[in-house]
């Protein structure tokens, strides 16, 4: 990979995501980051992000010795991040760097976001810039972050958290559910829609969802979700109820209930909201401004409750949604 960016050459104008990467970083949560920002998106038309690598060090040997990390730039790269990803280690004990915290610090007073994944959230945290704020690590590390850092308001059984201009994901995949979302928050709906299917991977899990979902191994008849998921995301402009998906997955609403917090880490109503939302916002991309007719054919009932939802989960009204998102933004 280039010392400047993954592309040719940098991009005008497009947002720069930059990852610091440190010595025994995880491989995992660097391929999620370069998977989400740093492809080429022909199927898109254009590029969305300008994405770079840098180290403290030129050689950077990565998690239990399995490789070493050469010829990305140093740490100056950093400095015109406008989204700076910060190092990720399992040796949560051992202190950061002086030199990645300082560039974290600078990152985040000029105004850049700063993305955590996993245990990324220690380096935030040790760089001072989650005092009083929202954050959320892996479940296993949980009591030692609080112990070390109770100025922070963790949140230990969420996906990943998003505080404005910080944002934290827990466990390893969670990065993919965290990047999409930056995706989602930069583009809308229908870019995300599109990353997540060249990454074969869910479009949209909500950040509140838990942490921890049990998959035990399904006796027979198989207790899978996803029949039941399709018929609904098919028929979101319908009536559907918690009652009506119980029936169609032939078991009570409580059993429902049960598979989709072991399945889904949330209730059936919770995701059903999520999907239909999802469908609202992308209607609105694709250029229906008639926000009743959006609340109808995405399931949402009215305008009223599509702005109610929109407010409360992208913090934004449909019109503005529609001015950021919308073909005459493009």
């Amino acid at each position: 990979m280039s010392k400047e960016s993954s592309h040719a050459a940098r991009a005008v104008g497009v947002h720069r995501v930059v990852v610091i990467v440190d010595e025994n970083s995880n491989p995992f949560e660097l391929g999620c980051a370069t998977e989400v920002f740093g492809l080429r998106r022909p199927e898109i038309g254009r590029d969305l992000y300008d994405f770079g690598l840098c180290s403290p060090e030129p050689n950077t040997l990565m998690r239990d010795g399995f490789f070493t990390l050469t010829g990305v730039a140093d740490l100056e790269a950093a400095e015109a991040a406008d989204t700076l990803i910060v190092p990720n280690r399992p040796d949560i004990e051992v202190p950061r760097r002086p030199a990645v915290l300082d560039v974290v610090r600078r990152a985040h007073a000029r105004g850049a976001r700063l993305v955590g994944f996993c245990s990324g959230a220690f380096t935030l945290a040790e760089a001072g810039v989650l005092d009083g704020r929202r954050a959320t690590a892996h479940w296993q590390w949980a009591d030692s972050f609080r112990a070390r850092f109770p100025s922070v308001q963790l949140e230990a059984d969420v996906l990943f958290v998003d505080d404005g201009d910080i944002l934290t994901a827990a466990g390893s995949a969670a990065a993919l559910d965290l990047g999409l979302h930056v995706v989602r928050r930069d583009y809308g709906a229908e870019v995300a829609n599109s990353v997540s299917r060249r990454l074969v991977f869910a479009a949209h899990r909500d950040g509140g969802q838990r942490q921890f979902v049990e998959r035990p191994m399904p006796d027979l008849p198989d207790e899978s979700l996803a029949p039941v998921l399709a018929w609904a995301q098919e028929r979101l402009d319908s009536p559907l109820t918690v009652s009506g998906l119980a029936a169609r997955a032939a078991v009570s609403p409580a059993t429902l209930h049960r598979r989709f917090q072991a399945q889904m880490g949330t209730t059936p109503l919770a995701w059903l909201t999520g999907e239909r939302l999802a469908l609202a916002c992308r209607l609105i991309e694709r250029g229906e401004s008639r926000f009743e007719v959006v609340a109808r054919r995405s399931g949402l009932g009215t305008a009223a409750n599509l702005r109610t939802l929109m407010r409360r989960e992208t913090g934004i009204t449909p019109s503005a949604y529609k001015r950021r998102f919308g073909p005459e933004a493009n």
